[in-house]
């Protein structure tokens, strides 16, 4: 439906049922076309035994999202009552669905009927198809972008899973035998678990720190797709399986979404999964620092002394800063080892970028305006919301004292603007190369459905993390539109 209850030209040309009965009972019902506004109309006598009527509004890919997440949510529903099979037309009176059109609704409809249960009743019916429809589909471009879409909404799947599994299944060495499962058979991947030895002779202080107080060891996933690009972009990723806090402990209430707290780990993990199984010509390496934050007599402390990888140390004030301990680690291994040529992280790292930002937002912070604007506009195709925040020296120069300490070279908790401040500790990790942070302590965990989105993990930054990397992962802002 267009945004004013103008039936489509597919749907009067060979009507499944009269036109007129149908545009009376939209009107009846007062939907006009509105972006997710939905009827639901029966046929008797043959099949399909239900039309959904949805509204696109004017068929922007964001009212697509809603649109097709409208009407797969009450596909499932129907499900329950015998519906099998879901046909999505896309196609528009204005013009035919491409390449974008074709990959949003088939990464929507796999994603809005996304569920994780783990429960002893019986699963629910589920639609066994849901089939996208478009004039243009024998488009070579057209049925790439399917297959992105396919491949992008699995993955993206994967690590809501990764995310949603309880931290009493959820250890170190759990995730990393999951990411060995999907990963190291596929083509041009290696799949590289540091444990403790390894960590301790890499000296992954901040790794090993936050690890201590577990009785499960922490460990450094290392995951590399080999192909022949001229860069070598490497994700990093936050990986707390659970976090208490620590010594620094939190409260009950805030300890109950922690099971989420590796979901920036899942969401690189899942990048790298995906541009694998495309193929992609970039090159890219996902690092992921797995540890549990727990409370014992192993634990470390306030005012320990961390040395991370490359020497530079760190004061601990406070042993719920866990996640920059470890990020730490992770970047300076990424680049003094592995021959990064541009960094991004990823990780729940701050609520105080959930309350600047809201639930649906991530901070974006970056050393270079090309590759804030780069992933940006990756974002922007994916549908993901970021906005950038301040990094340059006229807006935060004056907070880098408060990183300052008397015994190391920073501490960890220079306190508020606390997101800021948390950005500038991990910067020094970076060196010289090009480096972006996301903070997607907001949207990693959702409390409701909302379009494409489902309550729980939802795999936040990975199609952004995929989108750029399929353009190159330029550093620098791209003149054309991606497809």
């Amino acid at each position: 439906m267009g945004a004013r209850g103008a039936l489509p030209g597919w749907l009067t040309a060979a009507p499944l049922l009269d036109p007129v009965l149908l545009a009376g009972a939209l009107a009846d019902t007062g939907n006009g076309g509105k972006p997710g506004g939905l009827t639901v109309v029966p046929v008797p006598g043959r099949r399909p035994r239900t039309v959904l009527a949805v509204g696109v509004g004017d068929a922007t890919l964001p009212q697509l999202r809603s649109a097709v997440a409208v009407a797969v949510r009450r596909a499932q529903d129907l499900a329950g009552s015998g519906a099998r099979r879901l046909v999505l037309p896309l196609d528009t009176d204005v013009s035919p669905a491409g390449a974008d059109e074709v990959r949003t609704a088939v990464e929507t409809a796999l994603l809005a009927g996304y569920r994780f249960r783990d429960a002893s009743a019986p699963h629910p019916a589920r639609l066994a198809e849901v089939l996208v429809v478009a004039a243009d589909a024998a488009d070579p471009a057209v049925a790439a972008a399917a297959r992105a879409g396919q491949v992008a909404a699995a993955s993206v799947a994967w690590a809501r899973d990764l995310v949603n599994t309880p931290s009493s299944t959820k250890d170190p060495a759990w995730l990393a035998d999951q990411v060995r499962a999907r990963l190291s058979g596929l083509p041009d991947v290696t799949v590289t678990v540091l444990g403790p030895a390894e960590l301790a002779a890499g000296g992954f202080g901040g790794v090993l720190a936050v690890g201590s107080g577990s009785a499960s060891p922490p460990c450094v996933v290392v995951v590399a797709y080999r192909a022949a690009g001229p860069v070598h972009p490497v994700l990093v990723g936050k990986g707390i399986t659970f976090d208490t806090g620590g010594l620094s402990i939190k409260t009950n209430a805030g300890m109950r979404d922690m099971k989420t707290d590796m979901a920036g780990g899942a969401a690189v993990l899942a990048a790298v999964d995906a541009a694998a199984r495309l193929q992609l010509a970039t090159p890219v390496t996902a690092v992921v620092a797995v540890a549990e934050n727990a409370v014992s007599g192993s634990g470390y402390r306030p005012a320990d002394v961390v040395r991370h990888v490359g020497g530079r140390t760190t004061e601990v004030r406070n042993t719920d800063a866990e996640g920059r301990l470890v990020l730490a680690d992770a970047l300076a291994h990424a680049r003094l080892s592995l021959g990064a040529t541009v960094l991004v992280d990823v990780a729940t790292l701050t609520g105080a970028m959930r309350t600047a930002l809201g639930a649906r937002t991530a901070g974006l912070y970056a050393t270079t305006d090309g590759l804030a604007g780069a992933l940006l506009t990756a974002a922007g195709h994916a549908g993901e919301s970021f906005w950038r925040m301040p990094l340059g020296e006229e807006h935060v120069g004056h907070l880098r004292a408060q990183l300052d300490s008397p015994v190391a070279d920073a501490n960890n908790a220079p306190g508020n603007p606390g997101a800021t401040t948390a950005a500038l500790f991990l910067q020094p990790f970076a060196g010289d190369l090009p480096w972006a942070h996301l903070d997607v302590a907001g949207p990693a965990r959702a409390g409701s459905d909302d379009a494409e989105v489902v309550k729980g993990g939802t795999g936040f930054a990975t199609r952004t993390l995929l989108r750029w990397l399929e353009a190159g992962a330029p550093t620098e802002q791209p003149d054309t539109v991606l497809d």
